[in-house]
């Protein structure tokens, strides 16, 4: 006989433990941080390609870490807490190295700095009243992100002849233009979310996550 009543939660459902593989791969994220801004701090090609496939191997845990997180039920309180946080240390400390190398315009480093760190907080600051799921225009947004600065990251020079190793330079910055445009658009979106949110009573703000 079913006891349960209407709208209750499913009994006895497993809790994902703390100690999983998702958030093992989240701190291994964090761990690689400082490994990567220390080899882009050294000199040579060589040091920057090893930072390159430092930030590579990072930014495909995030992949693996939130497809396995939500297949295996493994999704814990510390993963949505350490997972942003591992991703924007990650991108964001690429930015302001870049920016230190004089590979990128500091101007464009700060305005995804500001975005991230404040939507971010914004977030965590809604929680109070609704989730604000990530959008398809943010997964865009750190798809293009990645792409742009993995490009702008790889000594090219290094591997390729001059030519391509310019047109692949050439592209890196067009697809850090794009993520510019995606990055400040669904920056504004979700600020637009917000206010609607603030406006609305609690049941309302869960059902739509765009």
């Amino acid at each position: 006989m079913d006891t349960t009543t209407p709208g209750a939660a499913a009994p006895n459902r497993p809790q994902a433990p703390l100690l999983n593989i998702a958030n093992a791969l989240t701190v291994l994220r964090l761990l690689l941080v400082p490994v990567f801004i220390w080899l882009m701090l050294l000199p040579g090609d060589g040091a920057r390609l090893a930072a390159t496939l430092v930030f590579i191997g990072a930014a495909l845990t995030d992949q693996f870490d939130g497809h396995l997180a939500r297949t295996r039920n493994l999704v814990t309180d510390f993963g949505k807490i350490a997972d942003p946080i591992a991703d924007k240390a990650l991108t964001l400390s690429a930015f302001v190295l870049l920016s230190v190398a004089g590979s990128l315009w500091w101007w464009v480093t700060i305005l995804i700095l500001v975005r991230e760190l404040g939507i971010t907080a914004m977030r965590f600051v809604m929680l109070r009243r609704a989730v604000m799921a990530a959008s398809r225009g943010g997964k865009l947004k750190t798809v293009l992100q990645i792409s742009g600065l993995i490009g702008l990251l790889t000594p090219w020079t290094m591997l390729l002849p001059s030519s391509l190793a310019n047109l692949l330079e050439v592209l890196a910055y067009v697809l850090i233009a794009a993520a510019l445009v995606v990055t400040v658009a669904t920056g504004l979106d979700y600020v637009r979310q917000a206010l609607i949110l603030s406006g609305a009573g609690a049941p309302q703000a869960g059902g739509e996550g765009r």
